[in-house]
């Protein structure tokens, strides 16, 4: 076809010298078929036609290229296409699944949130059961000064707002009164508060109210409630006599704290010895009492510890104390009376029992060996408990083992003067005695170090959290029994979350201010699981 439209393109016509042979051949230019790409309408010669052919044959292979490569285009675009939709029903795929794994993972996760939720109240309920009502109920009974008539509200009720507004992280007593003016109708509800205005919403306690109370409250009767309540929730067992073998007994720790911010009437500071109960979260006060001015906590240890036992056994417990409590009386009372044992600390207050154990002779001793690092210092304590000798025993009642424990810190920080710095290591070593009623069936040396390391819990559970989470250093109440009637009810805060295994004390705070469910939990306030 090509060929023959080159030809006929090819044929001279007029006026070009050559016979004119296309007569009757005019309607050849209404032909269907078009010059080529690139090749002249004009006549050529015959000289011409070869290249022409040529030409044409080139022009035709490159328009066959053409098509070709423009096939072979829309393949690759058609592939490409091809691809981007399979990858975007991939990626819609794997969308899916990771959407319905989302909510999967959601609906487990709340589920596991509902659970631990049940498993929280039902612990709840259990502990109120056991301690015998609420926070509320704690307080039911307690003698006060305010005259009955016209008493719009109760001191159960504004106590049990004191304490919400403390788990709300309000520390200062004008922040409590100033929460407890906008607290809800359903926390009003839930403390027990009873008075109503005319259209019957709940009336909160007055700023005044609320500062007056816990002045008006007795400070022991409250304490000895407080810690009644919260040792009726500690499941006790038994003690075993004999031992099957060398094993961890529930410990009691005894100190003693001072208030700085609070005065008493005289302007004395206030000081307050308590027993604290070592539990898996941490220590829980148990009882307590206020040492009177112009004596120190001796006197006061004894009708503490015999008040305790009346209400929460004794028997079997291990009793620490510091070398304050290393007394014959205390050792007595302990060991003999109560039917418990003690670990104490021997120090220059009984030098002639001190000379002994230090003179003693340690060849055969069991030795426990334990380092902690932290906080830039490592320490090393060597731990070597024998049997006590026979002047020993003469020198302290119902002594059975002695101890040596050698202590090794190291601490490391940086000094410098902005410009250049250098590592200072310092070093210390202390040497501490100690006695215990505890023979070597009953404890080991490596259950010795766990009582010496858990009588500092006191410190570190109890007085620490008060000082400073709960900011009881700051306060500076110091009117009437203020002072130590807050300092109960932060015992109560700190006890209460720890029987429900909250051992930060801080973080708990933070989510009760936004969990319902955990601060109903913590105070008890609930009906049902």
């Amino acid at each position: 076809m090509v060929m023959a439209q080159v030809a006929m393109w090819l044929l001279p016509g007029r006026g070009s010298g050559a016979p004119d042979r296309t007569k009757g051949l005019s309607h050849l230019s209404a032909c269907r078929e078009a010059p080529l790409h690139g090749q002249s309408c004009m006549p050529a010669t015959a000289v011409d036609a070869g290249a022409l052919i040529a030409e044409a044959e080139r022009i035709t292979r490159e328009a066959a290229g053409k098509e070709r490569a423009r096939a072979r285009r829309e393949a690759r675009q058609a592939g490409k296409r091809r691809q981007r939709e399979e990858a975007q029903a991939r990626k819609a795929a794997e969308q899916e699944e990771r959407e319905r794994e989302r909510q999967a993972e959601d609906g487990r996760l709340r589920a596991e949130a509902e659970q631990a939720r049940k498993v929280l109240l039902r612990k709840a309920c259990a502990l109120r059961d056991a301690a015998g009502g609420s926070i509320r109920d704690c307080f039911e009974g307690l003698p006060e000064d305010r005259d009955p008539r016209g008493l719009r509200h109760p001191l159960p009720a504004v106590l049990a707002l004191v304490v919400l507004a403390m788990l709300h992280g309000k520390t200062r007593l004008a922040a409590i009164t100033c929460w407890i003016a906008n607290a809800d109708q359903g926390t009003l509800e839930q403390a027990g508060a009873r008075h109503r205005r005319p259209d019957g919403l709940l009336v909160p306690p007055s700023p005044r109210t609320v500062a007056r109370c816990p002045g008006q409250a007795g400070a022991q009767a409250l304490s000895d409630r407080v810690c009644g309540y919260l040792s009726a929730a500690v499941p006790q067992q038994a003690p075993a006599y004999p031992v099957d073998g060398p094993s961890l007994q529930p410990q009691v720790a005894c100190d003693g704290k001072m208030a700085r911010g609070a005065l008493r009437g005289d302007g004395t500071p206030l000081f307050i010895l308590s027993a604290a109960l070592a539990l898996p979260a941490g220590a829980i006060v148990i009882a307590d009492r206020e040492i009177p001015a112009k004596t120190n906590e001796i006197p006061e240890m004894r009708p503490m510890l015999r008040e305790l036992s009346g209400r929460f056994p004794l028997g079997g417990h291990v009793l620490t104390a510091d070398a304050l409590h290393t007394q014959d009386d205390f050792a007595e009372l302990a060991a003999g009376e109560l039917g418990a044992h003690y670990v104490l600390t021997v120090k220059g207050n009984r030098k002639t029992l001190h000379a002994a154990l230090e003179g003693l002779c340690r060849a055969g001793a069991a030795r426990h060996v334990t380092t902690d690092s932290g906080h830039g210092r490592t320490e090393t304590r060597s731990h070597l408990v024998m049997d006590a000798s026979g002047e020993v025993k003469a020198l302290f009642p119902h002594v059975q083992q002695v101890a040596k424990v050698h202590r090794v810190r190291t601490v490391r920080h940086w000094k410098g003067d902005g410009s250049t710095w250098r590592l200072i290591t310092t070093t210390t070593r202390e040497t501490v005695y100690l006695v215990t009623s505890l023979t070597a069936r009953e404890a080991g040396p490596e259950h010795i170090a766990a009582y010496i390391r858990a009588h500092w819990s006191i410190e570190n559970q109890v007085h620490w959290v008060r000082d400073t989470t709960l900011r009881e250093d700051d306060s500076k109440v110091r009117a009437q029994n203020r002072p130590r009637n807050l300092a109960t009810l932060r015992n109560l805060l700190t006890g209460l979350c720890r029987q429900l295994g909250l051992s930060n004390i801080a973080a708990t705070i933070r989510q009760a201010e936004y969990d319902n469910d955990l601060l109903t939990a913590i105070t008890r306030l609930i009906t049902t699981p």
